[in-house]
């Protein structure tokens, strides 16, 4: 083989692997997008009874918050924080569902047709830990902004950080971190791991590996409910400790994970205290997680066909 045709090959290889990091943070990004949108005012409900211990969750309890918000600060303030939400989601789901595509090469998951269940589920929860180590101040930013109005809390996401910089300190920015950690691997594992075991499973058993967008919603909502379940104890704490100086309703401080798991014990026991608010996130979770698995799929799927189209061929 000639030395131009080597350096040309080599190029095309080099240029077909930016190519796929791309498509990957670009699909991951939009899919992220997508979800949080769709279920932000379950989201800052769900986060403003998971912060307070002086409010039992109950359906009724949070449709008169939702009614409440919506008559005392109109529609837009469902959404209040998903500017937050947006800078956060937009760079963790681009860098999370990349990071898993390459841990999963890294680790050599499901290679050569092998079944390797283990190393499915460290892929995923390496990839959540990748992308909540990147942006996690924009994840206690936005927690912050949905737990306070816009008259009393923060107009903008800059006066979030300005304000946190100036009256709590820097570290302040990542109170929280390791307890979002400890939740974000069962998180990301467990989801990871039941989508991707779903679809083997189903593709196996009809013969094609061919795009369902339904079949992609059902698998990803159930990769959902089964995430959530597995990590929401720890998602209770890391809010706790996220919003701990704005939460003035009860006064209460976390200032550690351990205390914090104490204080939610002994004051409202595992269901009400370790469990409160599971109930809405099992109706948000499997509706978000559905959405992201799938439209990252759609999108990466159609972004690789024209990827292959642009360099004169279509997809092997």
């Amino acid at each position: 083989m000639s030395l131009p045709l080597l350096v040309y090959e080599i190029d095309a290889t080099v240029r077909q692997k930016i190519d796929q990091v791309v498509i990957s943070l670009i699909s991951g990004a939009a899919a992220g997008a997508l979800a949080k949108t769709v279920i932000a005012p379950l989201d800052r409900t769900k986060i403003n009874f998971q912060i307070r211990n002086d409010i039992p969750f109950s359906f009724r309890a949070s449709l008169r918050y939702l009614q409440n918000t919506y008559a005392n600060e109109g529609v837009l303030a469902l959404w209040r924080g998903n500017s937050a939400t947006m800078a956060r989601i937009v760079p963790y789901a681009a860098i999370q569902f990349t990071a898993h595509e390459q841990w999963r090469r890294i680790l050599h998951v499901d290679k050569d047709g092998s079944n390797t269940k283990g190393r499915r589920f460290l892929a995923g929860s390496l990839a959540g830990i990748t992308s909540q180590s990147l942006t996690y101040p924009l994840d206690l930013a936005r927690a912050r902004m949905a737990v306070t109005d816009r008259y009393t809390g923060y107009r903008t996401l800059r006066q979030v950080f300005t304000k946190i910089w100036v009256e709590e300190g820097p570290r302040t920015l990542f109170r929280g971190y390791w307890a979002t950690v400890l939740g974000v691997i069962p998180y990301a594992g467990t989801s990871f791991f039941t989508y991707e075991t779903l679809k083997r499973e189903y593709y196996e058993m009809v013969g094609s590996n061919k795009h369902n967008t339904l079949v992609s919603l059902a698998f990803g909502a159930a990769a959902g409910a089964a995430g959530q379940t597995a990590s929401y104890p720890l998602d209770i704490v890391r809010r706790r400790m996220q919003t701990m100086r704005v939460n003035t309703a009860s006064g209460d401080r976390y200032p550690t994970i351990l205390e914090t798991l104490a204080k939610i014990y002994r004051e409202e026991g595992i269901k009400n205290g370790f469990y409160k608010g599971l109930s809405m996130n099992w109706i948000k979770g499997p509706i978000a997680v559905g959405i992201s698995f799938s439209t990252y799929d759609m999108i990466k799927a159609w972004l690789t066909e024209l990827s292959h189209l642009k360099r004169g061929g279509p997809e092997k």
